[in-house]
């Protein structure tokens, strides 16, 4: 027989009571809708109600909360239970006397409430006195049903208690039978008996063990519908909370999983899954393995960040108790939580800090978590450590502090924490041991140069100035970087005279030679900025070396920032160098594509190399030209979207009229929208096209073609046909070949949607056109269609389609 289980209950005398009673008021239900024998249910079910007013008194008198009254309670508790056990599985004559043993029992029980009832009222005593002489008296056999009895075996005319326990065994073991392999019917069933089973601690915590329950409900959580896993939870939560063997039950890492997916279900399982992980928690071996289910700690996290007070609450506990585990804090950082993690470094060992710090520096941080982890206070303990630890807490300190410096935020932290002096000694610094910590000491500063904090720490730039020499690449690049930061400030006037009168510029120069493409930029951005407020000195002091050096950068770089840096250190003020720099500058642009890069094409622009490469269309060799029409291609490419920005920009001033360009319908300049109208260029375009040579026909229809765009195509073809641009055209579709035919006959066929150029040039254009639709160029064929379309000769020459 399994063990059933006594033990004094926690609860309340009034929710003692409130549970009987709705135990008393489920077991008459069920006795009411008995089928079999509904005369002798519906006798028991008038005895129940009889009960129920009584009951109700007694939770109503707060002086019958004593202990032999509570014993009593729990007798006619168990009772109830048996009976409703009895009437569910009632089938049988035979059990009829068990029914009457049951009512017998309960009057007994009541009998131990009257006994135990010293100091209530005489009514209330007279009630239950009542009530417990007719349940001991009731009689539900009749003469024959007696006889049939009688003649059965000796013992059977008075069934004992025992026997009815035995039948809460079959029920028992059913009730484990529906939990492992009952459909969902009988599991909804069999998990409301499970939960009164444990609630009421009616059953033993072997008897749990032994029948494998905690693996059973695991295994149903997993694999059972939705509206199961919350009742199944409420139940494991509870056996949890009897003992940790029970939560050691569940430590198995697949059964753990199962509740930690229950983390991203609805509201109500959330809070529980969370709540019985809580609990599951108080174990070491557990913690350990809760730590390690995948995905656990972020989920965890994100219920700690929800808008569930309780879940939130419940998650910091977990997270807490699994902060003793450094991996796990690491998963928490990565995770975006970082109050464990910056409390490390706070109070930790010096190992765990070193360790954390480590794993810090190699985190991919966003923004927002390193201004986080600021706010947090993360950056002082790391502080503390480079300046106070030991060789190994330097340097995982140190990179640590690098991927937080780059924040702007974080570099007013640690520029009021003291750190540059150390910096700038430990860069001085010649003792080889610290030697691995220049690198990131140099990135730091680059970073915390951003913010013009850094100018109030005096001879900071010279000093670090000064070491340029004494560094490798990479602190050179760092330094170079951290310099040029600290001189972009809009305070920093006083600084930038006085590198250029300590001779800067002169200590810079060697830099724009070196290998290093990084260091080779940094040094060309410095450059820039240093001699923003003096360009004609700049000039003197480059000389023609330097300023061809800059020049070959622009056409050879591979890097867009280094062309860029490039284009921006170029002086651009009017001095007697500036007509030959713009000549070298425009050499250099055409021996390369001009990037697609707006911000290169714009410090080309304002440098003033259009007009320049509008004059070599002229001027230039062939093979110069076409690279020079392929340049002013790609910048007016965007010459419409700027030109539009600008007219946008400028709708409630009043503008020169001069500005206004018919093509692109707003105003265009050549600095600033690289428009080929205002640059002059469509003339000696055109005059290239009227020539003997074909070969730049290609890049110098890709330029007039960008005159031509969807929304200005109308405008400019009357801009091409002012300049004899469609005989041009027209003439490159007779001779021409290649890309450049395809261009062309692409050009035309805009061209040729407007009524006037189709009268002008029609019949000039047909007997071409026909020509070439003979040729039946598969290329050539769609457009060519278009254009007789356009001329309205498709249909009389269609057979040559």
């Amino acid at each position: 027989m399994h063990q059933l289980k006594h033990s004094t209950s926690c609860r309340s005398f009034s929710q003692l009571l409130s549970d009987l009673l709705a135990s008393v008021e489920e077991t008459a239900s069920l006795s009411r809708e008995a089928e079999s024998r509904q005369e002798i249910f519906a006798q028991f079910a008038a005895f129940l109600e009889k009960l129920t007013p009584i009951l109700k008194e007694l939770k109503e008198n707060e002086i019958m909360d004593t202990q032999p009254i509570r014993k009593a309670v729990k007798s006619l508790e168990a009772g109830i239970r048996r009976a409703r056990i009895l009437v569910r599985n009632f089938n049988s004559e035979a059990s009829l006397t068990t029914i009457e043993e049951a009512i017998h029992d309960l009057g007994r029980c009541l009998g131990l409430v009257l006994l135990a009832s010293l100091d209530v009222s005489v009514e209330i005593k007279e009630k239950i006195g009542v009530l417990h002489k007719e349940m001991l008296n009731v009689k539900f056999l009749k003469s024959s049903d007696a006889e049939s009895i009688q003649s059965s075996c000796s013992d059977a005319k008075s069934t004992s208690i025992s026997e009815i326990e035995d039948a809460n065994i079959f029920d028992i073991e059913e009730i484990v039978s529906q939990l492992k392999i009952g459909s969902d019917e009988k599991l909804t069933v069999a998990l409301s008996e499970l939960r009164q089973l444990t609630r009421d601690q009616l059953v033993s915590n072997d008897w749990i063990i032994d029948n494998g329950i905690i693996s059973a409900l695991l295994n149903r959580m997993a694999t059972t519908k939705h509206e199961h896993r919350l009742p199944i939870i409420l139940v494991l939560r509870s056996l949890a909370a009897q003992n940790d063997e029970n939560k050691e039950k569940m430590a198995d890492t697949e059964y753990l999983t199962t509740v930690v997916k229950s983390l991203s279900r609805d509201a109500e399982v959330r809070r529980e899954a969370v709540g019985l992980l809580l609990t599951l928690s108080e174990v070491q071996k557990v913690r350990r393995r809760i730590g390690k289910v995948q995905g656990c700690i972020v989920m965890l996290v994100s219920l700690l960040n929800g808008e569930d007070p309780c879940a939130s609450s419940d998650a910091a506990k977990v997270l807490n108790a699994l902060s003793n585990n450094t991996q796990n804090v690491l998963h928490m950082a990565e995770a975006g939580y970082f109050k464990p993690l910056v409390q490390y470094f706070h109070e930790g060992t010096e190992m765990n800090k070193i360790l954390l710090a480590t794993a810090l520096s190699r985190m991919e941080l966003t923004d927002q978590y390193r201004a986080a982890l600021g706010e947090q206070g993360a950056i002082e303990p790391l502080v503390q450590m480079f300046i106070s630890g030991k060789l190994e807490a330097k340097l995982s300190a140190l990179t640590a502090l690098q991927n937080l410096s780059s924040l702007t935020e974080n570099a007013m932290r640690l520029i009021g924490s003291g750190i540059v002096s150390p910096l700038l000694q430990l860069l001085f610094s010649v003792t080889s041991v610290l030697m691995t910590l220049r690198e990131p000491a140099s990135a730091i500063l680059a970073s915390i140069a951003q913010s013009d904090c850094v100018l109030v720490n005096k001879n900071v730039a010279q000093q670090m100035l000064s070491l340029l020499n004494l560094s490798s690449p990479v602190i050179q690049y760092h330094l170079l970087r951290a310099l040029n930061n600290m001189i972009s400030h809009s305070s920093a006037t006083k600084i930038r005279a006085k590198m250029n009168k300590d001779g800067a510029i002169q200590l810079l120069l060697p830099f724009l030679t070196e290998v290093n493409t990084d260091v080779r930029t940094a040094a060309l951005n410095f450059l820039s900025n240093l001699s923003k407020d003096s360009s004609a000195d700049l000039v003197e002091q480059l000389g023609s070396t330097y300023l061809n050096i800059i020049i070959n950068i622009v056409s050879s770089s591979t890097t867009e920032f280094e062309k860029a840096a490039a284009l921006e250190a170029g002086p651009v003020t009017s001095t007697p160098t500036r007509s030959w720099l713009l000549e070298s500058m425009a050499g250099a642009l055409i021996r390369f594509t001009v990037s697609s890069d707006k911000k290169i094409q714009r410090y080309a622009a304002e440098l003033g190399v259009i007009p320049c490469l509008v004059k070599l269309l002229s001027t230039g060799s062939l093979p110069t030209k076409a690279r020079a029409a392929t340049s002013l291609a790609q910048l007016s490419q965007n010459s419409l979207s700027l030109s539009k920005a600008k007219s946008s920009r400028w709708s409630c001033v009043s503008s020169s009229s001069a500005a206004f360009c018919e093509v692109h319908d707003g105003h265009c300049f050549v600095k600033s929208t690289f428009c080929l109208v205002k640059s002059g260029a469509i003339s000696p375009l055109v005059q290239i096209l009227d020539g003997k040579e074909r070969e730049a026909d290609e890049a110098v229809l890709s330029a007039l073609a960008t005159l031509l765009q969807d929304e200005i195509w109308e405008n400019g073809s009357k801009a091409i046909e002012k300049e004899s641009g469609v005989v041009a055209i027209v003439k490159v579709l007779e001779v021409g070949s290649g890309k450049a035919l395809e261009i062309a006959a692409w050009m035309l066929e805009r061209i040729f949607r407007t009524e006037n150029f189709r009268s002008q040039y029609g019949e000039v254009v047909e007997a071409l056109l026909i020509d070439l639709a003979q040729k039946r160029d598969p290329t050539l064929k769609p457009t060519i269609a278009k254009i007789l379309a356009h001329l309205q000769l498709l249909p009389m020459q269609s057979s040559y389609f």
